[in-house]
Order: C-alpha cells, then sequence, then structure tokens
C-alpha cells in the first residue's frame, strides 16, 4: 500500500510493505517486502533498506545507509552522512557509509553519525548519540554513547 499523499519515485519497493503519508522516496533507493514505512519520512537515492523493517515517523535516510532486515528505526531518529558538516552549496565528493545490521533497534531522537556500523541484534537507546561502531547485541545510551551492558536476539 502507497498512501496517496506520498512521492514515491522508485520502482524498487518490495512486496506487502506499506508506505504512509507524506513520505518521499527517490528514485534510486531499494526498499524490501513486508515493511512499514511511517508518514514524513524521506529516502535518499543511495539507500537500501532489507526486508521487515520499520521506519517510525520523522525520520530521513539519506545517501550511504544501508539498513538490513528487522531492523527497528523510532521516531524522529536522525542520520548524518558527513563527518565534518560542510558550507552552504559546498558538497562531499562523497559520502561516508552506514551500515545498520539485521535485528538491530534504534530510539526515538537517537542521532547516529555518519561512517559507523550498528551491529546485529544492538539496541541504541532514545536520544543516545552514536559516535562510534556498536556491536552486536550491544545496549547503549547516552550523549555520548556509551555501552551499558548487552540485550538478547529477542530484547531481554
Amino acid at each position: 500500500m502507497i498512501h496517496e499523499s506520498a512521492e514515491v519515485y522508485s520502482d524498487k519497493i518490495g512486496k506487502n510493505s506499506t508506505i504512509w503519508q507524506f513520505v518521499t522516496i527517490l528514485q534510486r533507493a531499494k526498499i524490501g517486502d513486508n515493511c512499514n514505512i511511517n508518514a514524513n519520512v524521506f529516502i535518499e537515492n543511495d539507500v537500501e533498506i532489507g526486508n521487515n523493517v520499520t521506519i517510525k515517523c520523522g525520520v530521513q535516510i539519506w545517501d550511504g545507509i544501508t539498513i538490513e532486515d528487522d531492523v527497528f528505526i523510532g521516531p524522529n531518529a536522525t542520520f548524518t552522512n558527513e563527518i565534518i558538516v560542510s558550507r552552504s552549496k559546498q558538497y562531499p565528493t562523497k559520502f561516508e557509509k552506514t551500515l545498520i545490521q539485521k535485528g538491530a533497534s534504534i530510539g526515538a531522537n537517537a542521532t547516529i553519525i555518519a561512517g559507523n556500523i550498528i551491529g546485529e541484534y544492538s539496541m541504541i537507546g532514545a536520544g543516545s548519540v552514536v559516535t562510534k561502531n556498536i556491536g552486536r547485541n550491544e545496549l547503549w545510551i547516552g550523549n555520548p554513547a556509551r555501552k551499558i551492558g548487552y540485550v538478547s536476539n529477542e530484547g531481554d
């Protein structure tokens, strides 16, 4: 289902994926099967999203971001694709790559700085600022985010 107010320019949307109101998806973006893309989400061109991914309201997925299967991204989570902020109309020669691995969960209002890997089944607490790679099944919170423990694949 693609809501009538969504602007979807990509023909690479998987089966049974739902695109809600006021979503914009650019032409080269790839979205897997059974995804739920909530209202007011923007997805740029050089983006790959796996199967069974949920992206809550107010998230922007910029060029260079890959999201693997079974990932949850909470409302208003923020991603960057540059390490150093550029000036207006001065574009980098390349954007940093960010990888969100299978089963990871990112809480509301978390910020993921470009160039990092969020490990499989890891969990990032709401409002956290991630400035480094996160390992498999790790639980990180705070600003800057720090590891406080581990979570199971089921989130315990």
